[in-house]
């Protein structure tokens, strides 16, 4: 377990999530297995208002000078996670393998389940002299960084008024999402703090919500299947000191061909984008700051909403900004973050409901009642802006717990 959470989901944000990651190890042969995984449960009540906008993240009135009122109990931002994953030596090789499932805690329609997810299922072999090379499927790794920094990964933030498997945490509101890829990549050793990971992944179709599609459904890398004619290239490079003011810096990229299920004309272009991004931690206090920036990519999916009707390149960018303080001896952490994520229309377009900017306000607390189990509550409040102005906006209060074991 502490394999998969360090590398995969939530270590990165809060030491309480590290420490409490105990796992069950278990000695098979020339292997050691270790079972672990996390649940998660939160009530949540979202208050919508305004207009319905593509691909925005604010509320929608169900008629016109009415408000909605929704409440739920679902997963937050972090699924829950049952992993099993196992490591041994041989032949000078650290060899190891990962493989989890995410069953949902909300209840979809009357009288079925929710969804259930399958993430991760990867192997990997190295050694610490020359670093390891991982194939299968895990995190992406563009943009990995902004979601395992934000504090919403271990709580709710937007997206609660929809029943899911997840909810969006900060996604579409700061940065987009990193995703759980296929993919081939390496990672070097750590060099007195530095490190980098390279590789291919599986590449996206690009839809647009303005063009009858809603959602990027389908992989494929073939010359004439979708996600065009070659994988997804992407790469990071970050640095890490420990001491009195800790810290870390990254940047990350990703490039890929596209090519269409929903936009006629797009033909094969190239989306990319990339990023930047530092965590400092001083005296119980945490400060986060990122940024990216894209061309052919939307707000929230990747490869979605990048590119209009007549198949030319929006762009868009966007950022976050938490500040965090752990109180002491009590172990509380209470945090406050901004972040918005924006899209431009192209010269050729005119103005639609398609979002121009999703932007969202979270404060939140962290306690953990025990090593293992957390309680959380925190409001967020949302504001999707559409290309012609008209908004829809959504504030959610959210009351769970998170468990790690």
């Amino acid at each position: 377990m502490n394999t998969t959470i360090k590398l995969a989901v939530a270590s990165a944000l809060f030491a309480a999530a590290s420490t409490a990651s105990a796992g069950i190890m278990i000695p098979a042969g020339d292997w050691t297995l270790d079972i672990g995984g996390n649940v998660n449960a939160y009530y949540t009540n979202t208050h919508g208002s305004g207009a319905s906008v593509a691909g925005g993240l604010g509320g929608s009135a169900p008629a016109a000078g009415q408000s909605s009122n929704t409440s739920n109990i679902t997963t937050g931002l972090l699924p829950n996670f049952l992993t099993v994953s196992g490591k041994t030596r041989e032949n000078d090789l650290d060899v190891a393998f990962t493989i989890s499932i995410q069953p949902g805690a909300a209840t979809a329609t009357a009288g079925t389940l929710g969804s259930m997810n399958q993430r991760q299922a990867f192997l990997t072999f190295g050694d610490k002299s020359w670093g390891s090379i991982k194939l299968g499927k895990d995190l992406g790794i563009f943009a990995s960084d902004a979601i395992l920094s934000d504090m919403t990964l271990l709580g709710v933030g937007a997206g609660a008024a929809s029943v899911g498997n997840t909810t969006l945490g900060r996604i579409g509101t700061g940065y987009l999402y990193a995703d759980w890829k296929s993919q081939i990549a390496y990672s070097s050793p750590n060099w007195n703090g530095f490190s980098f990971t390279a590789g291919v992944t599986q590449a996206w179709d690009q839809l647009s919500s303005n063009n009858g599609a809603t959602t990027p459904v389908n992989y494929s890398a073939t010359s004439t299947g979708r996600g065009g004619s070659e994988p997804a290239f992407e790469g990071k490079a970050s640095y890490e000191w420990a001491g009195d003011v800790a810290g870390k810096v990254w940047v990350s990229g990703i490039t890929q061909k596209v090519q269409s299920l929903g936009i006629t004309n797009l033909g094969t272009q190239r989306a990319e984008a990339v990023d930047i991004g530092a965590n400092v931690n001083v005296a119980g206090f945490g400060l986060t700051g990122y940024y990216y920036d894209g061309s052919g990519v939307g707000t929230t999916l990747q490869m979605l909403n990048g590119f209009d009707t007549a198949g030319n390149k929006r762009d868009s960018n966007g950022g976050y900004v938490q500040a965090t303080y752990t109180i002491p001896n009590v172990g509380t952490k209470l945090g406050i973050s901004w972040g918005e994520s924006k899209l431009d229309k192209t010269a050729q377009e005119t103005a639609s409901n398609l979002v121009a900017k999703n932007e969202m306000w979270t404060i939140g607390a962290y306690h953990p009642l025990t090593k293992h189990l957390n309680l959380v509550a925190e409001y967020s409040d949302v504001k999707a802006k559409a290309q012609d102005n008209t908004e829809g906006k959504a504030q959610t209060v959210s009351l769970g717990a998170i468990l790690f074991f």
